[in-house]
């Protein structure tokens, strides 16, 4: 495999251990990467490493600190932090095991593919991986990644499995401070069939192509639209679009439902090319 492993250890079951690889499942995607400008010159804003009252410093001479009182310093070695004992460094033990939706969204935070580490290792691999599939069960475990401890989640993904690091209870904001002012009402019948209906009807399978960045392709048109005007400022048109408005009663939400059902429709009923009438040479043809 080409690419170089994230994390190499192991995953153990009881009394069973897998060694595995882990690789990262996502990249950065593309984007528009502005730096700082001093204007008059032209030139990018450099940034030094300073203490103050001495002012810049040597790299070699900068140590990790942590502050134990106002201004008081611990420092460690980088060695000193890497030689902490820690076993899930090394491997990830699976000790719960839970329904896949018991975890709510807000905890999944980086997806990682997991492989077996070599072919002595396959027939554990996949007799875990097919017993997650048929029990419909999420593994639970923490792992020690590149300075910290995660909760993480394994599960089946094609041939192989997904490790998943998780937020712990205190990353996460309580829902009920952000929803306690939406009230708890029934809507009205009428209006959510409409908006199950037109739900139901742009419904179609997930497609991660169908989706592009249109912000980055924006910025990508000013910059070569700036380039071409030579500095002249460019401003993009707002256009028509006016903000929502806010208030708006029952009856103007059954009318944009109504009309966000029958808009297709007409647009399509607007694409057809219109009969064109018979012309004098043809109707003779066929009379002939």
């Amino acid at each position: 495999m080409a690419a170089r492993a994230y994390w190499q250890g192991q995953i153990r079951l009881a009394l069973v251990s897998i060694p595995v690889e882990i690789y990262t499942a996502t990249k950065s995607g593309a984007s528009v990467r502005f730096r700082q400008i001093h204007e008059p010159s032209g030139k990018p804003i450099q940034y030094e490493k300073v203490a103050a009252g001495v002012g810049a410093v040597d790299p070699d001479d900068i140590m990790k600190g942590y502050e134990v009182e106002k201004g008081e310093y611990v420092l460690l070695e980088q060695d000193e932090i890497d030689a902490v004992k820690l076993e899930s460094k090394k491997t990830l033990e699976l000790t719960q095991f839970v329904d896949a939706n018991e975890i709510d969204v807000l905890y999944y935070e980086k997806p990682y593919f997991v492989v077996p580490a070599d072919d002595l290792a396959e027939e554990a691999f996949i007799v875990l991986r097919e017993a997650l599939r048929k029990t419909k069960k999420v593994g639970l475990g923490q792992l020690a990644l590149r300075g910290r401890e995660y909760v993480v989640s394994l599960k089946p993904c094609g041939r192989g499995l997904v490790l998943e690091t998780l937020r712990y209870a205190d990353e996460v904001h309580r829902a009920q401070g952000y929803f306690r002012d939406i009230p708890d009402n029934r809507p009205d019948a009428e209006l959510l069939e409409l908006a199950t209906s037109l739900i139901e009807k742009k419904a179609r399978p997930f497609d991660p192509n169908a989706f592009t960045d249109r912000y980055l392709d924006a910025l990508k048109a000013l910059i070569e639209a700036k380039r071409k005007a030579k500095g002249r400022k460019i401003l993009a048109d707002a256009g028509d679009e006016a903000p929502a408005r806010r208030g708006s009663n029952v009856v103007d939400l059954m009318a944009a439902l109504k009309q966000s059902l029958e808009k297709p429709e007409a647009k399509t009923r607007a694409r057809k090319p219109a009969a064109k009438p018979a012309t004098r040479k043809a109707a003779a043809r066929k009379r002939a």
